[in-house]
């Protein structure tokens, strides 16, 4: 038997064929894939599935915000010379915690700090000032109201560097101790009050403790 030759133009035209053929198919896909990706569908979908991996899981518990109430002071030298009367407290204590005026004994409602020479006074939490007022018995004072249903009252100040309505933040300078009439006997000194809900309370029942943000409620 003869063998049988292709001729010399087929076998090149088959290549040709193949090759046409897969790019073809190749160009097919693409566009099926961009058609897919540009639908506004799809990415509404994409954008959907996005969002939702992102929001926040509501059962997961809410960090509440802290922070320490500051000392009234700065100065390591200044020292209590006078604490709270405390009603729970013994008669030795309660008997420390008295002040004597015009032959009259009254509760001590505050802390009173001493020191020998004059120390700046600060705020002790964020907060507004209410009142600036000079008082013939206590002294320049300076009361300031805080967003946690806090008052802080300072006392017996020989100068002020606030004013009524001013926006004071935590350790800010407000003043300086002084003296006053009613405790002529403690001489440089700062008498710094604490209230709640407009309560008096012991002020180192807080001081350098945490304050919560809910108090506020």
């Amino acid at each position: 038997m003869k063998d049988k030759k292709l001729k010399g133009w087929v076998l090149p035209s088959l290549y040709a064929f193949f090759f046409v053929g897969v790019f073809l198919v190749t160009l097919g896909v693409s566009n099926v894939l961009m058609e897919k990706s540009s639908d506004p569908k799809n990415k509404e979908k994409e954008e959907i599935n996005y969002v939702s991996d992102s929001i926040i899981d509501e059962e997961k518990p809410v960090v509440q915000e802290v922070e320490t109430m500051l000392k009234p002071y700065i100065n390591v030298e200044a020292k209590i010379s006078k604490y709270y009367y405390d009603y729970k407290a013994t008669e030795e204590n309660q008997e420390k915690s008295l002040t004597y005026h015009d032959n009259t004994y009254m509760q001590n409602s505050g802390i009173d700090y001493t020191a020998e020479n004059i120390f700046d006074v600060v705020s002790v939490l964020d907060g507004t000032v209410v009142n600036v007022k000079e008082d013939d018995l206590l002294g320049k004072c300076v009361e300031i109201k805080h967003d946690n249903n806090y008052t802080s009252v300072y006392q017996s100040l020989s100068e002020v560097n606030v004013k009524k309505g001013d926006n004071v933040i935590r350790g800010q300078l407000i003043g300086k101790s002084g003296e006053n009439k009613l405790d002529k006997d403690l001489g440089n000194h700062l008498h710094f009050e604490l209230y709640i809900k407009g309560k008096v309370v012991n002020p180192l029942d807080y001081i350098d403790k945490e304050v919560k943000k809910e108090d506020a409620e």
